[in-house]
């Protein structure tokens, strides 16, 4: 994957970023339209959509299309304290080594998997103690149950299901409570999306692929839902590093075998 795109988008955020911190941007001022920005800042519009995407998911801007007084980009909250970390963590992030991205993605999610399956299992305990039936659906999973269940739509194709992978499991971090483990995997978000997305590139397999994955994120979640901190953190393990190793994006000391 070229090294171009995310450096562009990294100049078009650190601007915007830079604006919002100084106070140059406060909440209801407009940005420059996509194309003053472009020319402003020597990028390509696509970089600069790509920047207002995060700052618009990250709940600093909101993106309107038409014309008028709410069409365009406007500023709705100033990064404070740890959000003005997690933008700096996006722009970090394009430039970590895979291998990295992946160990870090490991610990992060099987901790988030082996915490959620505890709570579920000492609920379910409870539960019993009291004489009440467990909740089947799992309240707490109903985010990523619903990305799960986005993500059997027909005929997605790579990107539409890998950006939809990526949601999954930033809801289940979101799921976990710890804003501050969320609010990691939701700064390495990008990296994440970018780099499975250039694994698929190299995937001939890519519908049994996409078959085999929808099966392993639900087999997390059931898991997880049954109380079996160990297995979740397994196959949460299983999951990440298999995937990277399958496309051949890792090298051997991150991944022994393809899963």
């Amino acid at each position: 994957m070229s090294d171009s795109p995310p450096r562009a988008w990294r100049v078009v955020l650190e601007k915007i970023e830079a604006d919002l911190l100084a106070g140059e941007l406060t909440p209801g001022d407009h940005l420059p339209p996509e194309r003053e920005l472009a020319a402003t800042l020597g990028v390509g519009r696509s970089s600069v959509r790509e920047a207002l995407r995060v700052l618009d998911v990250m709940g600093l801007i909101r993106t309107a299309t038409g014309s008028g007084p709410a069409a365009g980009a406007i500023v709705i909250a100033t990064p404070q304290g740890g959000m003005s970390a997690l933008l700096r963590l996006q722009v970090a992030a394009q430039g970590f080594e895979i291998d990295d991205v992946v160990r870090t993605r490991v610990i992060l999610e099987t901790a988030v998997a082996a915490d959620l399956a505890t709570r579920a299992g000492a609920a379910r305990r409870a539960q019993r103690v009291i004489g009440a039936e467990p909740d089947p659906t799992g309240s707490v999973l109903g985010a990523p149950r619903a990305v799960l269940d986005a993500m059997d739509t027909p005929h997605l194709d790579p990107a539409e299901f890998l950006a939809l992978d990526a949601q999954f499991h930033l809801a289940l971090a979101e799921a976990s409570g710890n804003t501050v483990v969320a609010a990691m995997m939701a700064g390495l978000r990008t990296a994440i999306e970018g780099y499975v997305v250039a694994g698929a590139e190299r995937i001939a397999d890519w519908a049994d692929t996409a078959v085999r994955l929808r099966a392993q994120h639900r087999e997390i979640v059931e898991a997880i839902q049954r109380g079996d901190p160990a297995m979740a953190t397994r196959l949460v393990t299983d999951h990440i590093t298999g995937y990277y190793a399958h496309a051949g994006l890792t090298r051997d000391r991150t991944e022994g075998k393809d899963h």
